[in-house]
C-alpha cells in the first residue's frame, strides 16, 4: 500500500463581485420602469351601456373624438338580466378630462335614415363609439350609449324647450323645428312621464333663433302633406321638403295676439297641439255656451264645424250629440241635443269681460226677434254640415228655455228638412189617391182597345180579301167609264152648246114679259080691286054759284 495521502483542493472565497449579476439586474430595472411607464399612461376605464353589441369587438371597436383614438373595448358581456350589454372600455390618459357628468357616448355604423346617410367610412374600417367631451365640473365614468348622435353638443349656444301632448309618438328625434319653413331647431329627445300620462318632446333652438320664443309662441305638429276635409271643402297645405319626408313641429305667436316677453329659461315647457286650426281655436277663449236641439239628423255634423251667420264665422260645434238618450227616454225623444259655443273675440274686437254679458243680453234680444239655426249642408261632396244662424220673420214666440245646465239656442228646420217634408206630404197625398179605381178602369178601357184592334185588324183582312178578288180590281174600269160619260153629258149644258143657247133666248124673252107685266102688277099691288071695277076715278061735284044754273 501506498502511505501518500490524497490531496485536498483549497477553497477561498472570492472578494470580488461579478459583472455578469448587472445583465438580469438592468433587465428587471426595465421591466419596472416600463411597467411604470404603461401603467402611467393608461386612462380610467369606463363602463358602457348598449341596447346591442351589433359590430363590437372585443380589443378590436375604438372610441374615438374628433377622429382621435381615445380608448378601445376591452370586454363586452350581458346584464344580471340579459335586458342590456355592459362594455368596459380602456381610456387613455389623456382622455380622462373628457368623461364628465354631460359626456355623451354613440355608435358610428352605417345609417340610412330619414337625416340622410351617414357613417359610410365604417363600411371597411367597421364600427366605433364616438365621444362628446363634456363640459361640467363633476367626473362621471358610467355612461348609457345613445341610439342615434345627440342634436347638439351640451355647451351648444341655443335654448333647450319640452313640449307636452297626450299622444307619444307624434315626433322622433331629429325632427325639424321649422318657423315660417325654416329650420331652426332640431327634435332633441322624446320620453314619456307615466306620471302626468304625457309625452315630453325636448327641442334644441339654434342661436339666434332662440329669440322667436315668446311668453304666448305655440308650437304646432307639421306633416308634410296636410289634407283636410270639412264642412268647408278640402283644404291641402305642403311643408317643407324634409317635413313632407319626416314631418316636424312649427311655432309661432298667433295673429293678434300679444307675443309676451322673450323667454330665456331653460326646458320651459310648452303644449303641442295637433294643427294650426286647433291653435286659432284656442285663442278664442271667452264664448258663451248654448245646446241646439235639432229634429232632424246630424249626420255630416262633428265636432268643430263652425257656427255662422251668413257667411260669417261666430262660433264652433262642441260635442256631437251632446250626451245620449237616458234609458227613461230612449229613443222616444225625437230633438238630438248640440253644443256649441258662441266664441266672442269672432264678433268683436278688444273683447273683455263686459262684452261677454252685452253679447248674452245681444243674443236673448235677437231670439225674441227670430233668431234660428239650422243644419246646412257646406260640402256634396263630403257630406259635411254645419250650423247657419238667420233671423226668421215670421219665428215664432220664444220663451227662454234649459236644457241641462245650458241655454237653448232656438232652431228651425233647415233647407233638406223642408224638403224632406214637402217631398213626404207630396207623397202622403199621393198615396191617398184612388190608384187602384184609376188602374182597374184604365185596365178595362185597354181590354177594349184591345178587342176594337181585333175587330179592325178583322175588317181589315176582310177588305185585302175583297180588294184581291178580279171583280174589285175591274171596278176602277167601270167608274172611268161612268165618270167620261158624265163627262160628255155635262159638255152638252156648256156656253156653246145648242141647249144652253135656247135656254139664254128663253130667258131674255121671259124678261120682256115680265116688264110689260110690270105696270099691271104695280096696280094691282096698288088697287086689288081694279080687275073688277074701272079704273078710272069719278070727278067730285063742283057747286054752282047763286044765281047760276
Amino acid at each position: 500500500m501506498s502511505d501518500h495521502k490524497p490531496a485536498q483542493a483549497e477553497v477561498q472565497k472570492m472578494k470580488q463581485f461579478s459583472t455578469i449579476w448587472l445583465v438580469p439586474l438592468v433587465a428587471v430595472a426595465i421591466g419596472i420602469w416600463m411597467l411604470v411607464q404603461f401603467v402611467g399612461s393608461k386612462g380610467p376605464v369606463v363602463t358602457l351601456k348598449l341596447n346591442t353589441a351589433e359590430g363590437i369587438e372585443v380589443g378590436k371597436t375604438e372610441i374615438k373624438s374628433l377622429n382621435v383614438k381615445v380608448g378601445v373595448i376591452n370586454s363586452v358581456k350581458l346584464s344580471d338580466d340579459y335586458s342590456y350589454i355592459i362594455a368596459t372600455a380602456q381610456m387613455n390618459k389623456d382622455a380622462a378630462r373628457m368623461l364628465k357628468e354631460d359626456t355623451l357616448f354613440w355608435v358610428v355604423k352605417p345609417r340610412i335614415g330619414k337625416e340622410g346617410i351617414s357613417g359610410l367610412e365604417t363600411l371597411l374600417s367597421g364600427a366605433y363609439l364616438e365621444l362628446q367631451p363634456g363640459v361640467k365640473e363633476k367626473e362621471k365614468l358610467d355612461f348609457t350609449v345613445l341610439e342615434t348622435p345627440p342634436v347638439a353638443p351640451p355647451d351648444a349656444k341655443g335654448l333647450r324647450l319640452v313640449l307636452t301632448h297626450r299622444e307619444a309618438g307624434k315626433l322622433s328625434v331629429t325632427d325639424p323645428v321649422l318657423y315660417e319653413g325654416f329650420t331652426v331647431g332640431r327634435v332633441e329627445k322624446v320620453s314619456f312621464d307615466p306620471e302626468t300620462r304625457k309625452a315630453n318632446y325636448q327641442l334644441f333652438i339654434f342661436q339666434p333663433y332662440d329669440s322667436l320664443i315668446r311668453k304666448h309662441t305655440k308650437f304646432w305638429l307639421t306633416s308634410g302633406v296636410d289634407l283636410q276635409m270639412s264642412a268647408e271643402g278640402f283644404n291641402l297645405k305642403i311643408g317643407s321638403v324634409e317635413s313632407l319626408i319626416t314631418g316636424g313641429v312649427s311655432f309661432r305667436v298667433p295673429k293678434g295676439a300679444e307675443p309676451g316677453e322673450q323667454v330665456t329659461t331653460q326646458l320651459k315647457k310648452f303644449k303641442l297641439y295637433n294643427n294650426l286650426k286647433q291653435v286659432r281655436e284656442r285663442v278664442f277663449d271667452q264664448y258663451l255656451e248654448y245646446v241646439m236641439m235639432f229634429d232632424e239628423s246630424v249626420r255630416g255634423l262633428n265636432s268643430g264645424a263652425p257656427v255662422e251667420y251668413r257667411g260669417i264665422r261666430i262660433g264652433t260645434v262642441k260635442k256631437v250629440p251632446m250626451e245620449l238618450p237616458s234609458k227613461e227616454q230612449g229613443f222616444s225623444t225625437k230633438q238630438i241635443p248640440v253644443l256649441v259655443r258662441i266664441e266672442l273675440g269672432r264678433i268683436y274686437n278688444n273683447v273683455g269681460e263686459a262684452d261677454l254679458l252685452a253679447l248674452k243680453r245681444s243674443l236673448d234680444k235677437e231670439f225674441n226677434q227670430g233668431l234660428r239655426a239650422s243644419l246646412k249642408t257646406g260640402s256634396f261632396l263630403t257630406g259635411a254640415l254645419f250650423i247657419d244662424t238667420e233671423v226668421y220673420e215670421k219665428a215664432d214666440n220664444y220663451d227662454v228655455k234649459r236644457y241641462k245646465d245650458y241655454d237653448i239656442f232656438p232652431t228651425q228646420a233647415g233647407g233638406f228638412a223642408e224638403i224632406q217634408k214637402q217631398v213626404t206630404t207630396l207623397l202622403d197625398k199621393f198615396n191617398n189617391l184612388p190608384l187602384e179605381q184609376t188602374l182597374g178602369s184604365l185596365n178595362n178601357s185597354l181590354v177594349a182597345s184591345q178587342q176594337t184592334m181585333r175587330s179592325a185588324q178583322k175588317v181589315a183582312d176582310s177588305l185585302n180579301k175583297l180588294l184581291s178578288q178580279k171583280d174589285t180590281q175591274a171596278i176602277p174600269a167601270d167608274v172611268r167609264k161612268s165618270l167620261q160619260e158624265i163627262q160628255t153629258t155635262l159638255n152638252g149644258f156648256g156656253p156653246d152648246a145648242a141647249p144652253y143657247q135656247n135656254l139664254e133666248q128663253a130667258l131674255a124673252r121671259f124678261e120682256n114679259v115680265m116688264a110689260e107685266l110690270e105696270p099691271v102688277l104695280r096696280q094691282l099691288n096698288e088697287k086689288p080691286n081694279s080687275l073688277i071695277f074701272s079704273g078710272e076715278s069719278t070727278r067730285d061735284p063742283i057747286p054752282a054759284a047763286r044765281g047760276q044754273k
